[in-house]
This record gives structure tokens, sequence and C-alpha cells, in this order.
């Protein structure tokens, strides 16, 4: 036993190292190589750290996701194409487009209201209306003219709503009566295309009416009853005048206010007639001619 022992010990140890590296493993690993679950190992964590690359590689790609939001341009933009979307917001910024236009219109309109309440605030306060009285129509006839009927309707509304805020509701009701209604009235019949004659017509009926609600309004704003003194005054002058020619009669009450009717027709159309005349010129000026119905005469002055 101790014979063999000994045999046993005196033989010489052989390792066996394979040659071939990690990476270049052999297809078929021979008989002699002692460490043979080694490449299993470095293949299956060759193949875990493959597949964690690929997670890794589809995780940071980052996914589409629909919007949260969906509205009618959208689905607009998407139905016709890519650029048609700009190309519709470029034609509305064009002149002839149609959010140009409208906020042409708001604009224009807007500046109006403005300046007229402005000018005749400041004219009532300086007591200068008379001398700017002819002009306070002009604006709510353009913008009718201009941009239709509802647009200067609209525009007197809001030059009224601005003198009632500047001065009160009596000068916004004074202008109303006596410039807005006439301007209004005036613009549409324009923006129409009616003829002259119609036009002083209407526009002398409507100034007609405004002076009388005018008078009628600041007499009872003052609790005095002024209609009643011009009627009085006026028979008092006729009576006078009658007992001067020499005639013994005294007019009535109901012949008094037929001539005190007649009379503020008289004075309304000769200031409607005249209003007329400026505008037409004036507008002629400003270029907007083939907008205005003028008659023959007027056209060969001009």
């Amino acid at each position: 036993m101790n014979v063999n022992l000994l045999k046993i010990q005196r033989q010489p140890l052989h390792f066996r190292i394979s040659q071939t590296t990690l990476h270049r493993l052999p297809p078929s690993p021979g008989p002699g190589l002692r460490f043979s679950k080694l490449p299993f190992q470095f293949q299956s964590s060759s193949l875990s750290l493959s597949r964690t690359a690929q997670c890794l590689k589809f995780s940071s790609i980052s996914k589409i996701e629909p919007p949260l939001y969906y509205g009618d341009e959208e689905e607009e933009g998407e139905n016709d194409g890519p650029g048609n979307g700009s190309a519709v917001e470029f034609e509305d910024l064009a002149p002839d487009g149609v959010v140009y236009r409208k906020t042409l219109r708001l604009v224009e309109c807007s500046m109006f209201a403005a300046v007229t309440g402005l000018v005749y605030f400041l004219s009532n306060s300086l007591a200068i209306e008379s001398y700017f009285g002819c002009f306070f129509s002009l604006p709510i006839v353009i913008s009718s003219i201009r941009w239709g009927v509802a647009c200067g309707r609209k525009q007197l509304v809001a030059t009224v709503m601005l003198l009632f805020v500047l001065s009160g509701p009596v000068k916004a009701v004074n202008f109303l009566l006596t410039h807005g209604i006439l301007g209004f009235t005036m613009g549409a019949l324009w923006r129409l295309g009616t003829d002259w004659s119609v036009s002083i017509l209407l526009c002398t009926i409507a100034r007609a009416l405004g002076a009388v609600a005018y008078v009628l309004t600041t007499s009872f704003l003052i609790r005095e009853n002024i209609l009643a003194l011009i009627t009085k005054t006026l028979h008092a002058t006729l009576s006078y005048m009658s007992t001067a020619v020499g005639i013994n009669a005294i007019p009535s009450m109901t012949f008094i206010y037929s001539l005190f009717g007649i009379v503020v027709l008289l004075n309304s159309a000769s200031f409607v007639f005249l209003l007329h005349l400026l505008y037409s010129v004036l507008l002629t000026r400003m270029g907007m001619k083939p907008a205005l119905r003028l008659p023959r005469w007027l056209e060969k002055a001009i």
C-alpha cells in the first residue's frame, strides 16, 4: 500500500489550459478540457447582455402619442393636408380675407364712434356745437355706406353709450335725436341706393321728428312746456302782424300748430338738402363716388 501511494505521489500533475480566448470559443470542446462549464456561463451572460441591450434600445425610442384635444381646425387641416392650414391663415390675413376685413371694420367703426363722441363732447363743453353740427352725422353715413346698415347701427349705439359715459344721459339723448337718427337714416338710404328725392323726404321726416322729440325732452327736463311757449309766441306774432296790416282776424290754434309743423319741415328739409350736397362732395373727394347715386346735375358739377 505504501509503495502504491508513493507511485501515485511521484506522478507529475498535468494541467491542460485551453489556448482559445473567450471571444473565440471552440464549437465542440475536446475531451481534455477540464473547464467545460466556463463557456456556457459566458455564453449565457452574453445572451443576457444582448437582451438587456435590446430592451434598452426599445425603451429609449420615444413613442408618438396622440394629442390630448382635437379641434375642428385640426380635423379640417388633417383632412385637407399638411400645408392647407397655413395657406388658409395667409388667405385670411390678405387684404381680401375675411379676418382682415372683419378686423378693419371693427377698428374703423370704433375709431369713428370715439372721434364723434369726443368732438361732440368738446363742442358742447366749448359752446361751438353750431359750427360743427353738420359733421356729426358724417361718420355714421360713412360706416353705413362702407360696411352695411348693421355696422352703422352699431356705431350709433357705440357713440350714444360713449356720450352716456362721458357727459351723461341728457347729452347722449340729444345726440341721438338731433344727429344720430338723421345720420343712420341717410346712411341706410344711400347704402340701399335710393334716389335723392326719397332720401331727402325720409331724412326730412327723421330730422323733424328728432327736433320735436328734442323739444319735448327738454321740456320734461326743465319742467317747462317749451312747445306751448313756442306756439303762444307764434300766435302773438301773427296777431300783431295781422293787426298792423289792418286785418281784424285772430288765427286759431289749429292754424298755429299747422304753421309750426310746416316751419319745422321746411327747416329740416333745407338742412337735409345742404347735408346731401356737403356729404356728396366730401365722399367724392374721399374716393367713394362709385358707392353713391348722385343726380346728373351734381355729377356734372363735381
